[in-house]
């Protein structure tokens, strides 16, 4: 099995080291106004109008104007070796209307192509950057800068992934205290995340593949691989120290805690996959393709770890790391669990439920109260690192031509049969023109260009707002409100597509969030028999989702530390240093719903190895109070130490410059937090001891109709036979007794 898993993880990865990984820069809205506007640009205007297919080399002459002879010349000559690179058809000057500052001092060269490849947008951006060389020999700031939308930024995370594999592998090493037992489930996490990305790599051969596809895959399936792998870990390690031969010690942490870590991740698939429903192909791309690592980790755990517990045996235990925890604490008798600190935390939960309750509610709602100014909107790349030619480009737009420039609205009008039949341009080309540049909040207004068929009239509105600023957004919808006689406009841009996906995603969000409720609650119920427990679990899990939005509405929306998390404020927003510590950054519609799957999967997790816990001591005893005590004994530390892992993983992401990476990691690092501490230690234990024996009642009708797939086992199930000593066996060996 292991030989199996290597082969597997090193020739995916060899596969997509040979075949690439191709990525899509596809978020189309099937349907809407937006996608609309855009079909009808690169249908009816020829190559070079997609509008994934424009770029811009911003010229800047920080000591004098552009228009000197010898400036003219050299960009003359830049011109020549930008229509040498291939898939190159149109390069307009700069020495145009509306290509040169007031100033005189930037200028833009635009350069339109047809026939490149998607997935080589950024190499095609380095080929016009090196073609812009000729200016930059005079002393000229020449910076590409392409009109893709968010999906097109390139993310890279490798050295988040190393940080986040570091300090993993610490916290295991505190966990454990021995250096083989911290390996396994550093090693198990990166073969499983080598197959996952390696299969996401060969996909996007055949389908599209966004590029925030690998850091969602790489967050979720690096936390959750190491995850499962502890919790079997964990339980393989107590069975030895009870004297449990390793075979069977495998067999048993197999069947217990690899049904757990079975039903938990498919609580995670179920969250994901249902972001399907979400009307955005981008959002529903990302839920299945991020799925495919929590698989690859699943698989991993239930076989692969096994494989290495059956190799190691009780070298498991070995390279033991001096001063790190008590010595002796693996072969700890299993008595002592309830003497625990976690034990004793549930002991005095269970006396005082209603007051825990109370506390634990007001906690949580303080949290939470924040998320009622969560701002969302589009995330232009006046927020990206300063060190990206993305952010000059943006910041050289602005100063020149304003903020708007970064976000012109594409307008494509479609015109009557009757209107079409005349000489252009037509009085009502003109009178659409006149229109659009008396709509608030539009700065200019390109002319008019007329298809050669005559029936598609297509302009650009520059607005006076910046992408990111919501009035953007209302200089779109004022637009679309605008009849003109003969003309229908239809409206494309990031920041149309943009409010096109926020009306959709907001359509659908009520249905994504009842069918993961749903889903989520049956599966429980599936696994533990009980319907006030499953249905408790999915609302639960609802309140760690409330914490999480507030935290993120607290650092973005607010601005109370979106400095501290490393990100660079715009230029609208620079001044004093505490306005380089704190300033509002709108967050991207479809990050909730997404944030949203992927929390609540995770949240599941810790549900299920508690309950499981809780529901086989509660077998054992009859006695709900003390299963409840017991059971919080037993996985509170396992729990708390695979979500300070997941803590430290989301945490070292933030560390990356890309403020998607940073929400996400923001997001997800609060909210396990709060689920693993607030929610399992206090709340989850007091509901389950004022429910009492309700926790587990399960009407007869329902119980003859589920099957029997309890993860938790049955009260038989739980009464392990004593191990026999090594002494006895070797007696009855020697006396031919079986």
């Amino acid at each position: 099995m292991l030989a199996v898993w290597m082969i597997l993880a090193g020739a995916l990865t060899a596969g997509t080291l040979v075949f690439g990984r191709p990525v899509s820069n596809n978020v189309s809205i099937p349907g809407t106004d937006a996608q609309r506007a855009h079909d009808l640009m690169r249908d009816g205007f020829g190559p070079g109008y997609d509008p994934g297919g424009t770029f811009q080399i911003i010229l800047y002459s920080k000591d004098g104007p552009l228009i000197t002879a010898e400036r003219k010349r050299a960009v003359e000559r830049a011109m020549v070796e930008i229509r040498e690179v291939p898939h190159v058809v149109q390069v307009d000057t700069p020495y145009r209307v509306g290509g040169i500052s007031r100033s005189l001092m930037i200028g833009v060269i635009t350069v339109r192509l047809s026939g490149q490849d998607p997935a080589k947008l950024a190499e095609t951006s380095a080929r016009l950057s090196a073609a812009a060389e000729p200016v930059r020999q005079i002393g000229l700031e020449a910076v590409a800068a392409d009109n893709g939308t968010p999906a097109d930024k390139e993310i890279k995370t490798g050295s988040s992934e190393i940080i986040g594999v570091l300090c993993a592998l610490l916290v295991l090493l505190l966990a454990f205290g021995t250096l083989v037992a911290a390996l396994v489930p550093v090693f198990t996490a990166i073969i499983s995340l080598g197959v996952g990305l390696g299969v996401i790599g060969l996909l996007g051969h055949l389908v599209d593949v966004p590029k925030q596809a690998s850091v969602m895959a790489s967050m979720i399936g690096l936390g959750v691989g190491i995850d499962y792998a502890l919790f079997l870990l964990s339980r393989y390690r107590k069975l030895l120290a009870e004297g449990v031969p390793v075979q069977e010690s495998v067999r048993r942490t197999a069947a217990g805690a690899g049904g757990a870590v079975l039903f938990a991740g498919g609580t995670v698939v179920i969250a994901l996959s249902a972001l399907m429903l979400g009307g955005f192909p981008l959002l529903r791309t990302l839920g299945w393709v991020t799925g495919i690592s929590v698989v690859c980790a699943v698989l991993t755990s239930l076989t692969l770890v096994p494989a290495l517990l059956g190799i190691l045996g009780h070298r498991i235990n070995a390279l033991r790391i001096p001063f790190v925890g008590p010595r002796r604490r693996a072969a700890r008798p299993a008595a002592h669990s309830a003497a625990s600190g976690w034990a004793g935390l549930g002991t005095w939960v269970a006396r005082r439920p209603w007051r825990v309750l109370a506390v634990a509610v007001a906690v949580l709602g303080a949290l939470a109260a924040p998320a009622l100014g969560l701002k969302l909107g589009p995330t232009d790349d006046g927020y990206a690192d300063r060190g990206q030619d993305a952010r000059r480009a943006y910041e050289l737009m602005q100063t020149g031509f304003g903020p708007g420039s970064n976000g012109p609205l594409i307008v494509v009008g479609e015109l009557d049969a009757k209107v079409a039949a005349g000489d252009p341009p037509a009085p009502v080309v003109e009178r659409v023109q006149d229109r659009l540049a008396d709509v608030p909040g539009v700065a200019h207004v390109t002319p008019a260009k007329v298809n050669t068929s005559g029936r598609s009239v297509l302009l650009q509105v520059v607005p006076e707002y910046a992408p990111s600023d919501p009035r953007a957004g209302d200089v779109v919808r004022a637009v679309r409100a605008l009849e003109v006689p003969g003309v229908r406009l239809h409206v494309g841009g990031e920041v149309a597509g943009m409010a096109d996906a926020s009306d959709r995603i907001a359509e659908r969000t009520p249905a994504v969030i009842g069918v993961v409720v749903l889903l989520s609650a049956l599966l429980l119920l599936l696994a533990f028999r009980a319907p006030i427990v499953a249905i408790k679990a999915a609302l639960m899990n609802l309140v760690s989702l409330g914490a999480a939005f507030g935290a993120l509405a607290i650092v973005f929306s607010y601005g109370l530390g979106s400095g501290l998390v490393g990100l660079d404020p715009p230029v609208s927003a620079q001044g004093s240093y505490l306005t380089t510590l704190f300033f509002s950054v709108p967050i991207d519609s479809y990050v909730p719903l997404m944030l949203f799957a992927v929390l609540f999967g995770l949240s599941m997790d810790y549900e299920v190895f508690l309950l499981t816990s809780v529901r086989q001591a509660y077998l054992r005893s009859g006695d709900n109070r003390r299963a409840v005590a017991e059971g919080l004994g037993a996985t509170g530390r396992v729990i708390t130490s695979a979500a300070l892992i997941m803590v430290v993983v989301f945490v070292a992401f933030i560390a990356y410059p890309d403020p998607l990476v940073k929400v996400f990691g923001v997001g997800l690092a609060v909210a396990i937090a709060v689920d693993a501490t607030i929610i399992r230690g206090l709340l989850v234990p007091a509901t389950m001891v004022l429910l009492g024996r309700l926790n587990w009642w399960c009407p007869a009708w329902l119980d003859r109709i589920l099957p029997d797939l309890s993860i938790a086992g049955h009260a038989d199930d739980d009464e392990e036979e004593e191990p026999v000593p090594p002494g006895q066996v070797k007696s009855l060996v020697t006396t031919g007794q079986s």
